[in-house]
């Protein structure tokens, strides 16, 4: 990867699926693609965004909020920003209840 090449923006399977129920809620994506924009090139998010790493089985990936419930979980490999998931902390994190 060259210097100051953005990163190749890889979307998972389940954040497609993520994107689609957020586009059905009408949530602002102006905001995930101005947080995507600055992912991609490396520029380090506002603090309000609380971008941090993830324990467990997304140890690998960070997590960011793009508002107070609705985050982005996301990893960088080189030259590529992979969108693992997206929607709020229930939904993503809440554990299948019977």
């Amino acid at each position: 990867m060259k210097l100051n090449e953005p990163r190749q923006v890889i979307p998972t399977t389940p954040y497609k699926k993520d994107l689609k129920s957020i586009k059905k809620q009408k949530k602002d994506l102006e905001l995930l693609k101005e947080i995507l924009n600055k992912l991609r090139v490396d520029e380090p998010l506002p603090q309000n965004n609380l971008d941090h790493n993830l324990k467990g089985s997304y140890h690998t990936c960070r997590e960011c909020h793009i508002t107070p419930d609705w985050l982005l979980i996301y990893e960088k490999i080189p030259g590529k920003l992979v969108l693992h998931r997206t929607g709020s902390h229930a939904k993503l994190f809440e554990k299948n209840r019977k």
